[in-house]
């Protein structure tokens, strides 16, 4: 699971406009970096450009998603992840990184444009590459899964016990049998002998 860019923009009329973005592209060849890094921005822009104001979609290329969020005051972001990143977790690393940044640059501020990578959003970027460490509800999910596989476990434990103490009860019940069918033979063959 790996976040591979962030892009906010916002909306001018139907273009979108970047604000800042953040690229990591060292899982890919030294020589396709820049091919790669151009195709997610113009993926990003297509993307941004046909998100309509509080609205978001995902739309699926190959092995890759792209998430794009634009809420209702024009402001968006794209986040391309591979398939495997939870859609949830994906759209509250984008809401998460456009609180970043608009509390850092609010709308007043916007001059020169496109802004140069943030620190913060490089810090949003970083933790949320595990979804699990980022996502509260993704973390207790992971617990729970972990909870239920050792109830699991302990259950099938207990049923082996279980199994075995019926096979004990089957044994008693076979040595009690035994042990009565014992005691009326024993009658019957000291009948006939009287002790004195």
């Amino acid at each position: 699971m790996k976040i591979l860019s962030i892009t906010i923009w916002k909306k001018d009329g139907e273009k979108a406009v970047e604000l800042t973005s953040l690229y990591d592209v060292n899982s890919f060849g030294y020589f396709q970096r820049n091919t790669v890094k151009d195709f997610m921005k113009f993926t990003s822009q297509l993307m941004a450009d046909r998100t309509a104001p509080g609205s978001r979609m995902s739309v699926k290329e190959q092995e890759y998603i792209c998430h794009s969020l634009t809420r209702s005051d024009c402001i968006g972001g794209v986040a391309i992840c591979d398939e495997e990143y939870p859609q949830r977790v994906a759209f509250s690393f984008i809401i998460k990184c456009l609180d970043d940044f608009l509390s850092i640059h609010p709308k007043a501020s916007w001059t020169s444009l496109p802004y140069s990578e943030m620190k913060e959003i490089r810090q949003q970027f970083d933790l949320f590459q595990d979804p699990k460490q980022a996502d509260s509800l993704m973390q207790i999910q992971s617990d729970l899964d972990e909870t239920k596989l050792i109830l699991h476990n302990t259950i099938e434990q207990v049923l082996e016990r279980g199994e075995k103490l019926d096979d004990i009860v089957a044994k008693s019940e076979l040595l009690s049998l035994s042990s009565k069918q014992f005691y009326t033979t024993a009658k019957k063959t000291n009948s006939c002998c009287a002790i004195l």
